[in-house]
């Protein structure tokens, strides 16, 4: 019986142990071997966002959180030597990678087809009026020697924001905080977006408000109060940066638009007004309004019908004023100023045009039934400011240039520039810095227009820009400013 006991223990063992050894066998590696790291450069991650968006508007110090994925779908397992912050400590964003907290992370590595999750906060003081309208950065992906990143944008102050917004209502930008656009905002069909005095509107890179057919836009600035439209970057170094948004977009058939008092500065166009308007009324009215730094012109015109009255449209990289495909216009007592220096500019400060090439390249004519410009000035610094394309002397092509001033080298006939003048120096005070004002008495814009053009205006023409009287003196001068002794002189070059 003993000896039985004994061999049953014995079998026993025997059993443990070949059960121990096929386990180590068969189940730890089964378990345990990985497959090797493959460092073939051809292999890329995905990852389930290429921008992580914090789109709440933060009211006090706080954060928010947001999560997105990678993912190895490659079929080999890869190792992502770093995962860092661009802006390093400096970011105010932090990232947390599979558990692993920090702004530079080291050799991950992930399985053939498995994923790893990224949790990315933001802390931002809103309230700080010196913060940036957004604060961006990216989180930066090295594997195999390939370098992807993923965006990260976050609100930076107290602010009404907008991203690819469509508006179904007739709606209001109030003054008291900024209205930041990323994207484009669109005033649908039949609705009215009225922007009061005295607010903000910036747009992020390539934003664009669109105003679409049978919509309104109305700018409502005044004098002590105007609209300042821009970009969102308000670091001193972009303060005078051409094309950092697109532009204002009055789409075919948007209807009676004004803007007035409005300050519109470092986009790529300031208005593009894009054919006629479904009224009586003149497509855009714009008044006592700056436009200036646009990376291509202040204003586009397309066979349209608008009216400028007491603006300064200044220093673009193509023309400041395009008047294209016919249309019907009145400019009075407006500035088109051009000395772009950020590069070479090859256009005149202002073109008239009266055709366009169809997609087949054949001629088709636009009429230009009026374009009108009286107590204004158009210069800068080429030798021709002005240019008339008109196609073969063919279809309607009507112009007047009325008591103006021109840098042209046009012949200037009584019929079409009565009263002009061309190739006078008009001593602007600093054109290279938007300053159009003539600050010397030699200036020849000083009392060489005509107080009969001032009838004509939609609006009061007889103050100026800065609100000093056209008809205190013998004649109003030439451009959006009256001379006032005592004005600032002209920046020596």
């Amino acid at each position: 019986m003993q000896q039985s006991k004994v061999l049953m223990k014995k079998s026993l063992c025997f059993l443990a142990g070949l059960f121990a050894l096929l386990a180590m066998m068969f189940i730890s590696p089964s378990c345990t071997k990985e497959e090797p790291v493959d460092d073939n450069p051809e292999l890329k991650l995905s990852f389930s966002a290429d921008t992580v968006f914090f789109d709440t508007v933060f009211t006090t110090i706080g954060s928010a959180s947001k999560m997105f994925m990678i993912y190895n779908s490659t079929g080999k397992r890869l190792n992502i030597s770093s995962i860092s912050l661009g802006k390093g400590a400096a970011s105010p964003f932090r990232i947390n990678v599979d558990g692993i907290s920090g702004t530079n992370i080291s050799d991950l590595e992930i399985a053939a087809g498995d994923s790893a999750f990224v949790i990315v906060k933001v802390t931002i003081d809103p309230n700080q009026a010196n913060s940036p309208l957004i604060a961006n950065d990216s989180i930066v992906f090295n594997s195999n020697g390939n370098i992807q990143d993923v965006k990260l944008l976050a609100w930076g102050q107290d602010a009404y924001f907008y991203r690819n917004a469509i508006l179904a209502s007739d709606y209001v930008f109030e003054a008291d905080k900024p209205h930041v656009i990323y994207g484009y905002f669109i005033v649908d069909s039949l609705y009215t977006l009225n922007i009061s005095a005295g607010a903000r509107v910036h747009l992020h890179n390539n934003a664009t408000l669109l105003v679409y057919t049978d919509a309104t836009l109305k700018v409502n600035g005044t004098p002590d109060n105007p609209v300042i439209i821009q970009g969102d970057r308000l670091e001193d170094y972009y303060r005078d940066v051409p094309g950092q948004w697109d532009r204002i977009w009055l789409y075919a058939g948007s209807i009676n638009n004004e803007i007035n008092y409005a300050i519109i500065k470092n986009g790529k166009v300031g208005v593009h007004a894009d054919t006629t308007g479904n009224s009586a009324n003149p497509t855009l009215r714009i008044s006592n309004t700056y436009i200036l730094n646009m990376s291509y012109s202040g204003i586009l015109a397309q066979g349209t019908t608008l009216e400028a009255a007491n603006c300064v449209i200044g220093n673009c990289g193509m023309h400041s004023v395009a008047l294209l495909l016919g249309g019907k216009y009145d400019f009075r007592h407006c500035t088109l100023g051009n000395y772009w220096r950020r590069s070479f500019r090859r256009e005149t400060a202002l073109i008239l045009n009266n055709y366009y090439f169809d997609n087949n390249m054949n001629v088709q004519l636009r009429s230009l039934e009026k374009a009108y410009f009286g107590n204004c000035v158009i210069y800068g610094d080429k030798d021709e400011e002005l240019t008339l394309d008109r196609y073969n002397e063919e279809g309607v092509f009507n112009y007047q240039f009325d008591h103006c001033l021109l840098r042209t080298k046009v012949t200037l006939d009584e019929a079409r520039f009565p009263g002009s003048i061309k190739n006078e120096e008009p001593w602007f005070a600093d054109p290279s810095a938007n300053l159009f004002k003539p600050d010397t008495i030699i200036s020849r814009l000083i009392n060489k227009g005509a107080y009969h053009i001032l009838q004509g205006s939609f609006i009061d023409l007889s103050l100026d820009l800065d609100l000093t009287s056209r008809i205190a003196d013998e004649a109003p001068d030439i451009g959006a400013y009256e001379f006032k002794v005592g004005t600032v002189r002209r920046k020596e070059d």
